[in-house]
């Protein structure tokens, strides 16, 4: 059996069916556990909590006869007809829709995205957490019709479900309450075969935004992931959003090529975060150049994230982080103009991202349900041991300069940066198979 709070008993039942649990016992704690103090939880797991645990485990199995199975589709097997606006309410009235209309994926819109791959319709190319459904061309295919993308986007969306099936994506953890969302970074020759967009305004132009509202009807549908019952972020998310890097513009190596991959392959890379949230600029003052400027800013970025409670641990008891540094091309040609390397902004991030200890320590204890100190996790060796000095001591936030990730986009006219944070997950990147034929299907499907 599990225990849960408030709120969580349905995605106890979900993610036990998923793996193969069909009658989960479940008991569940009375109300948000995070903002109970402990004569609260004692009152409420002696008067609720504990009869509900007994009941679980004395419980005897139901009877009666077995479950009748349910049907097994054909993949073409028809749900649904009518009108644009039947299919919509249809698809609304099933939770398969993001709450916007969508584009119906009939047989035909799924089969043109299908002459874009060479693998068969029904070929696993992952299996997704939390549902543990086979994500497939078939109904990748479907997805990608519903959000609005075109045929030939099919090779980009195929190797993005590739990463969401990594074991180092963690796509399990996604349903977080912090409100964890996943984003797509592409890179290589495909960004202007497919007129992805890499300046000004990039998320909301071109391609961009169905690619990513594609990768979240995927992750909603085939990984199982449902507002309110899977999904259990606080206020909810945006849609999933599609990033490229400017490679023309940028002073340094790609992020791809960081990855191991060569400059001319074509990748793309799946991301978190827990925010999409205000850039500020990077700009000159009379005591030092926009360089350094804009490395103090992204170190302040850093230190008023949600989660920065976690981002100095380590360790196999610490929580994974990663955070993605977005950097307008003018900001990153004043770096480097300034001698910095990408290395060397990492590097300088790193050792900027300081606070003092008694200001990280009120974050860590009022913002973690964790109930515990700076030094506590220093004693358990999840912080580094500088967080066991005084309260005023100054601090270094990051466990290390590997969670950082520089990428260079947006409007090349502008200096401004952003700081992407997320946790539970890493970047996790693919390569982009494309169709021996490619240059002649993208020919005829841009005509």
């Amino acid at each position: 059996m599990v225990i849960t709070s408030t709120g969580f008993s349905r995605l106890a039942r979900l993610t036990g069916k998923a793996w193969g649990v069909a009658d989960l016992r479940i008991a569940e704690y009375p109300g948000p556990l995070g903002i109970h103090d402990s004569g609260q939880i004692a009152h409420n797991v002696e008067s609720s909590l504990i009869d509900g645990i007994v009941n679980g485990l004395t419980r005897d199995e139901e009877s009666g006869g077995a479950a009748t199975a349910a049907r097994s589709r054909n993949q073409r097997d028809i749900v649904c007809s009518g009108t644009a606006e039947d299919v919509n309410g249809f698809f609304a009235s099933k939770e398969w829709s993001d709450g916007l209309p969508i584009v119906p994926p009939t047989i035909a819109r799924v089969e043109a995205f299908l002459k874009f791959t060479s693998r068969s319709p029904e070929e696993a190319i992952a299996t997704l957490p939390s549902a543990n459904l086979r994500a497939t061309p078939w109904n990748i295919a479907a997805n990608a019709v519903m959000a609005g993308c075109r045929p030939e986007h099919m090779p980009l969306i195929l190797a993005a479900v590739e990463a969401l099936g990594d074991e180092r994506c963690c796509l399990g953890s996604l349903g977080s309450t912090s409100g964890i969302f996943p984003y797509i970074l592409v890179n290589g020759p495909i960004v202007k075969q497919l007129g992805i967009e890499y300046g000004a305004q990039l998320v909301s132009r071109g391609p961009n935004p169905a690619i990513g509202r594609a990768i979240g009807l995927i992750v909603r549908n085939i990984a199982g992931f449902r507002p309110g019952a899977s999904y259990m972020g606080t206020f909810g998310c945006p849609l999933a959003f599609t990033l490229a890097e400017s490679e023309d513009e940028t002073p340094w190596e790609p992020f791809h090529v960081q990855q191991g991959f060569d400059r001319n392959a074509s990748t793309v890379t799946i991301g978190v975060t827990n925010n999409w949230g205000a850039s500020p600029a990077a700009y000159d003052t009379p005591e030092q150049n926009g360089a350094e400027t804009a490395l103090q800013l992204l170190a302040r970025e850093i230190t008023h994230k949600t989660r920065l409670f976690n981002f100095p641990g380590s360790g196999p008891d610490a929580e994974t982080v990663m955070i993605t540094l977005l950097i307008s091309p003018s900001v990153a040609k004043s770096l480097a103009a300034a001698g910095y390397s990408k290395h060397d902004v990492i590097t300088q991030v790193y050792e900027k991202t300081r606070m003092p200890l008694r200001e990280f320590d009120w974050v860590l204890k009022n913002t973690a349900i964790m109930r515990t100190t700076a030094r506590e996790r220093a004693q358990a060796g999840v912080f580094p041991q500088e967080f066991m000095g005084a309260p005023d001591d100054i601090v270094r936030v990051l466990s290390s300069p590997d969670v950082l990730h520089v990428m260079v986009c947006g409007d090349p006219h502008r200096n401004r940066v952003m700081v992407l944070e997320g946790g539970h997950t890493q970047p996790t990147t693919k390569p982009i198979t494309l169709p021996s034929n490619w240059d002649e299907l993208l020919r005829q499907s841009t005509k």
